[in-house]
């Protein structure tokens, strides 16, 4: 859905008393005639004090002034049932300050030209500025020209310096826009690489999922970074799997090729596209050689644990970590098995999560360069389709016996006892779900405690 835009009654109010830009990445995209991508957008406005801009929107909206020190109104317009949010900006001046740049000081004014505002931003193609009310481009450093030519051009020789995010921002708008990075800014980001150890995990973190999901062909930024140096600082453990070739005739490339076919053919899924990042992150540890090849035993599972690791580095969630880490683990699975070990695969992995598995399968296959196609995995869908439809037990909860039943029937007290039992039973009806009925797992459960001496 394209972002609506702010109510013309605010802007014609507005424009009694000063002046009012859309800046930002809607105007780049726009200019690109990709205006189905706007998701958000940005105003400035000129000659009006914040105070009395925030008593004119009052007027037409909800005001919320969280951004005072940063200039920033936040203005939401109420349009039937929906609600849009704007940010609603006097120019201003930004200096990145403290440890990690994570802190910026700022200097706002609601006098200062608009193009002064622009030429502090990072690239020319999101230094440009339409007039609300007008058709003309305002554009102090050529952002046309470069979006003509495809081209991501740094504004400043001190574009990097003073926030070092924006070597990465450069890689990812390139490879999102399907641009170039032009020479000059390119040897700039080269020359700064190192920097990018001075910026936050979480921001570093945000430009990645932008570059995975937003990019069709995330690789290009992959390829770019390695280029650039930016790729050893982020992701020393993907740098490592650089030319380590994988003999035997099952793969076309070596293990960071291979990768980054994987991660541009899977889904616009950032957890997929995560794993498949990681998903071959510890074959170069793995790699040994045999008569007519190479083997990686047990590869999945290091790679899921060192995926852990590097998440956990640059502040992923919990529930992102182990989303992704059970891919990593469980992405060499095999469709060669029986109802039973379907069940547990499916138990295993989730069944939330079961059909990202194949599909990180799916692209796994097709990434190994030698016309792979994956029918094996749509038709092992189709039985895990089936399976699912006849509701049979994935967890303790789907069992006909709960923890209050065990410790009544066998008169327990509440302990770990309980959770064992039932575990037990899950891994037993897991084999013979007809076995989930109330009579056989008492029978199961008396059998196990006897076992047990209990």
């Amino acid at each position: 859905m394209i972002m609506c835009k702010i109510s013309g009654e605010a802007v014609l109010a507005i424009l009694e008393k000063g002046r009012i830009y859309e800046v930002g990445g809607a105007v780049r995209d726009r200019l690109l005639s990709r205006a189905g991508a706007i998701k958000e957008r940005d105003y400035l406005v000129c000659g009006i004090p914040y105070q009395e801009l925030s008593q004119i929107l009052n007027n037409f909206g909800k005001v919320d002034l969280v951004g005072r020190s940063f200039g920033v109104i936040k203005f939401t317009q109420f349009r039937g049932d929906n609600k849009y949010t704007f940010d609603i900006a006097l120019p201003r001046k930004e200096y990145s300050i403290g440890v990690g740049h994570k802190d910026f000081e700022m200097d706002f004014d609601p006098n200062m030209k608009i193009e002064d505002d622009l030429l502090r931003r990072d690239f020319t193609i999101n230094a440009m500025a339409m007039p609300l009310g007008s058709d003309s481009i305002i554009d102090p450093a050529g952002g046309l020209t470069d979006i003509k030519k495809g081209l991501i051009r740094m504004i400043s020789a001190n574009s990097f310096p003073e926030d070092p995010l924006r070597m990465l921002r450069a890689i990812q708008f390139a490879a999102r826009l399907k641009f170039q990075i032009e020479p000059g800014t390119l040897g700039a980001i080269k020359e700064n690489a190192a920097l990018i150890e001075t910026v936050s995990a979480e921001r570093i973190a945000d430009e990645l999922n932008k570059l995975l999901t937003l990019a069709d062909e995330p690789s290009e930024g992959f390829r770019v970074m390695r280029q650039t140096g930016l790729l050893k600082h982020i992701l020393p453990e993907l740098e490592q799997t650089v030319g380590v070739d994988q003999p035997g005739g099952f793969h076309k490339y070596d293990v960071f090729e291979h990768t980054l076919h994987m991660v541009d053919v899977a889904p616009k899924s950032l957890v997929i596209r995560l794993a498949a990042l990681f998903h071959d992150i510890t074959k170069p540890q793995a790699k040994q050689l045999v008569e007519d090849g190479a083997t990686f035993y047990g590869h999945e599972k290091t790679s899921a644990m060192v995926a852990v690791k590097i998440m956990k580095r640059l502040r992923y969630s919990s529930e992102m970590i182990g989303l992704v880490s059970t891919l990593v683990e469980r992405h060499m699975f095999t469709t060669a098995v029986t109802d039973k070990g379907l069940r547990r695969l499916i138990r295993k992995v989730g069944q939330d999560l079961i059909f990202d598995l194949l599909e990180l399968r799916r692209a796994d296959i097709v990434a190994q360069g030698r016309g792979g196609t994956g029918e094996d995995v749509d038709q092992f869908e189709k039985e895990i389709r089936q399976e699912l439809e006849r509701r049979p037990p994935f967890g303790v909860s789907d069992l006909a016996l709960n923890g209050n039943d065990i410790m009544k029937i066998f008169h327990l007290p509440q302990s770990p006892l309980v959770g064992r039992v039932l575990n037990y039973l899950l891994e037993k009806v897991l084999d013979e779900p007809s076995d989930n009925v109330g009579e056989k797992l008492m029978e199961l459960a008396r059998s196990y405690l006897a076992d047990k001496n209990i």
